[in-house]
């Protein structure tokens, strides 16, 4: 089973709406995918209580701040939020679940910055585990200098890009429903489906 992991110890960039589309890919696809939550906030937590019945299910994985079980039988993919700050022991535990890692990042030199350290970590335990890890870009439109000196950062880590996500409100709107980009009509969200072309390839490599 593939546990794909989003996680980023800076606050606020984008780690719950990144989770929560990638578990609506998944049951586009028709795969039985679980969502957990080890953010104290539950952000995807409270998001699966607002899923309407009638949308692809999506089901509930048992996590918390502290204990991170193993996925249930039955499901075949699952998906991990995970809290600001995340570090130490808790850190550890979440690598060594995960087969692939996402970090979204903002292009401002404060959070490349402010992940710097963290991406040197995934860096290694990429080399010890052959972990796949990549990078979205978050609220940058992909023409900018700032999205240049980003990608010219990752590159510098051997990490890819796996696509850049425009800062939009169809991400919150379709959030305050249990909804994702995935679970509307296509030509509501062309444009923005258009920008998760590369990170779903990535998911189902």
């Amino acid at each position: 089973m593939p546990v794909v992991v989003v996680a980023n110890p800076k606050g606020g960039v984008g780690k719950s709406t990144l989770s929560t589309n990638i578990a609506g890919y998944f049951a586009s696809q028709g795969h039985p995918v679980i969502l957990g939550d080890t953010d104290r906030q539950e952000s995807a937590r409270l998001w699966l209580g607002l899923r309407p019945p009638a949308a692809r299910a999506i089901g509930s994985w048992d996590t918390s701040s502290d204990v991170i079980s193993r996925p249930p039988k039955g499901t075949t993919h699952a998906v991990l939020d995970t809290p600001a700050g995340l570090h130490g022991w808790r850190l550890n535990d979440v690598l060594k679940l995960a087969d692939k890692i996402i970090v979204p990042l903002q292009p401002s030199v404060f959070d490349i910055f402010a992940t710097r350290s963290f991406l040197d970590q995934l860096a290694e335990h990429r080399r010890a585990e052959g972990v796949q890890i990549g990078i979205v870009g978050m609220r940058v439109d992909a023409r900018t200098k700032a999205a240049e000196q980003l990608h010219h950062f990752v590159d510098s880590l051997g990490f890819p890009v796996l696509g850049y996500l425009r800062d939009t409100q169809n991400y919150v709107h379709l959030a305050a429903h249990g909804l994702t980009l995935f679970d509307v009509a296509p030509g509501r969200v062309a444009r923005d489906l258009e920008q998760w072309q590369g990170i779903c390839a990535w998911l189902n490599s």
